[in-house]
């Protein structure tokens, strides 16, 4: 089975999808991998260790990569037009950002072209190390932390000098998932104060566990999404939390906001009357500005000034740490494929809820139900369980069964 690793074209993506270490593992489950001249040099891995790992360069004028092979492993979507040279029946697989990229995703289906999205996959226990989201939006919240420090004009801990004390500087960040979490572990490093604002009341025990404090909201309705993510709230509500964050925001030196809703547009949190509320010198760093902000103010890799705030919005800031990030994505491909891969052949298990939940394209069809109703074509028919009866046929009366041992009834 052939698998073929392309150069990222987007600009200003650094990382691969394969590193020296997870080549040397997909050559011992019998794959032949293929990469792209070049497409690690950004992240420190040169073709020569790609070499002495096992793999095969081809260079980059070279189409036959992407027309040989079985799998394609991207970090980020390739254009549509990359994608049409693949042979149908083969897979591809990267962070496919579906809602963003309906050309590339009718190129897929209506090729035949099988999809495995990486942001598609589960957040499921098993699924954990398969997690790129997650792997990668841990160095975004780490980086942000550090972009903030450097461009602040003034210093993030407490110090006591010959001069005078300068009180540390107040951080408040929005959202406290895995971005967020990362960085207020971060800023409490620096020695900055930090408050957090969530919708979901069971991760205050996280929060407090890394230093920061609990913005305490009106929480008439938990905010807890599938998946352990956030689900859209009304917007009453997100009135009251805007209020109350607000006041938050008066005195704050720097704002990081992290708060996204898969499948939907970021919601607004820090609105423009509260940017203008904010002191002079303060900064916000956007890392939802690829899903239209959380800040309406922000613009994708701009600096924007409002009333005296910085604004940053960097959309890719997991690409400013190549070798790290890179890694981290390789091994998380690595263990999606490990289950599905077996003496060197591919294997796609419908059944498994992993391959079912990330699965994008199969089939000449579009399986992610959100995507499909947003490119207008059908969603492909659920097969029915084998046991269920032909319709028409009388359904017995329901009995009860009989307890197993260790059964355990959850409630979600």
């Amino acid at each position: 089975m052939k698998v073929f690793v392309p150069k990222e074209r987007r600009p200003g993506e650094t990382r691969v999808a394969v590193t020296p270490e997870t080549v040397k593992k997909l050559a011992k489950r019998g794959l032949e991998v293929a990469v792209e001249s070049g497409a690690g040099a950004s992240s420190f891995f040169s073709d020569d260790t790609y070499r002495n790992a096992g793999a095969t360069i081809i260079d980059g004028a070279d189409a036959a990569g992407w027309a040989e092979a079985d799998l394609v492993l991207t970090v980020t979507a390739p254009e549509p037009e990359q994608a049409a040279r693949m042979k149908r029946g083969a897979l591809l697989l990267g962070l496919l950002a579906p809602h963003h990229n309906g050309d590339l995703v009718n190129t897929l289906a209506d090729g035949g072209i099988s999809s495995i999205a990486m942001e598609l996959v589960p957040r499921i226990s098993r699924a954990q190390s398969m997690d790129a989201l997650s792997s990668q939006a841990s160095i975004a919240g780490y980086k942000a932390v550090l972009l903030a420090a450097h461009r602040l004009p003034r210093y993030f801990p407490l110090l006591m000098t010959a001069a005078g004390t300068i009180p540390p500087a107040k951080v408040v960040v929005m959202g406290a998932g895995v971005a967020g979490l990362q960085a207020v572990a971060t800023a409490r490093r620096l020695g900055a104060q930090v408050e957090v604002s969530d919708i979901r009341p069971e991760v205050q025990e996280q929060v407090e566990s890394l230093g920061g404090k609990f913005i305490d909201l009106p929480m008439e309705e938990s905010g807890s999404g599938e998946g352990g993510y956030a689900k859209e709230m009304t917007e009453d509500f997100l009135r009251r939390q805007r209020e109350i964050v607000a006041q938050r925001l008066t005195g704050a030196d720097v704002v990081i906001c992290t708060a996204l809703v898969p499948g939907k547009k970021a919601p607004t949190l820090v609105s423009e009357e509260m940017v203008a509320g904010m002191k002079d010198g303060a900064l916000i760093v956007d890392l939802a500005v690829t899903q239209g902000g959380n800040c309406p103010l922000s613009e994708p890799d701009q600096d924007v000034v409002s009333g005296g705030v910085l604004i940053l919005g960097p959309s890719n800031l997991a690409a400013e740490m190549p070798r790290d990030a890179s890694t981290l994505y390789a091994r998380n491909v690595l263990a999606l494929l490990e289950g599905a891969v077996e003496d060197g052949e591919l294997t796609l298990d419908l059944d498994d809820e992993v391959i079912d939940g990330a699965l994008l394209t199969h089939d000449g069809n579009v399986r992610h139900a959100p995507t499909a109703e947003a490119l207008g074509r059908p969603a492909p028919a659920i097969a029915a369980p084998p046991d269920e009866p032909p319709a028409g046929t009388p359904t017995p009366e329901p009995s009860t069964p009989e307890p197993q041992p260790g059964q355990e009834v959850t409630t979600s």
